[in-house]
């Protein structure tokens, strides 16, 4: 499991040319699910983003989770994340978890994002959307669990 970790001042996702779903303060994650990710790296990945301390405190430094600031989540699934580009210039998505598959895990994983106390919204699974976001810093952390560790 890949997941790019944006924090942000604003978000937003249109599917079609409409807008789909906002948010304001929060974090945009990008949710790469591959072949044998589990229920436990959704666990590991939600618990660890939703006391990731990467918001500014009254002294500027970085010792907030977004629980702390009332932040929302902006979750958008991301296959291209399970790209290899080892070989040749076409990436190889082979490593990417069938899309049934995947949906039930991406549901389930903003499932566990709202256990956590977090506010989540979502892209639509399997479209072309269009994200815009003010990345915040910037700030940009990539996140990768396997077999229930972050690696």
């Amino acid at each position: 499991m890949k997941i790019v970790i944006q924090k942000v001042k604003n978000a937003s996702v249109d599917v079609e040319g409409i807008l789909y779903n906002k948010i304001n303060e929060g974090f945009v994650l990008l949710v790469g699910i591959e072949e044998g990710d589990t229920v436990e790296d959704l666990k590991r990945a939600s618990t660890k983003i939703a006391n990731m301390r990467i918001f500014e405190d009254n002294d500027g430094k970085m010792n907030h989770s977004i629980l702390d600031v009332g932040g929302k989540i902006l979750s958008i699934s991301q296959f291209t994340l399970a790209a290899d580009v080892r070989k040749g210039n076409r990436p190889s998505f082979t490593q990417a978890m069938n899309a049934e598959q995947a949906n039930d895990l991406f549901e389930t994983f903003n499932d566990l994002l709202r256990t956590e106390g977090l506010i989540v919204k979502t892209g639509k699974f399997q479209t072309h959307m269009n994200v815009k976001l003010d990345n915040d810093g910037p700030v940009t952390i990539i996140l990768e669990v396997r077999d229930g560790k972050v690696i």
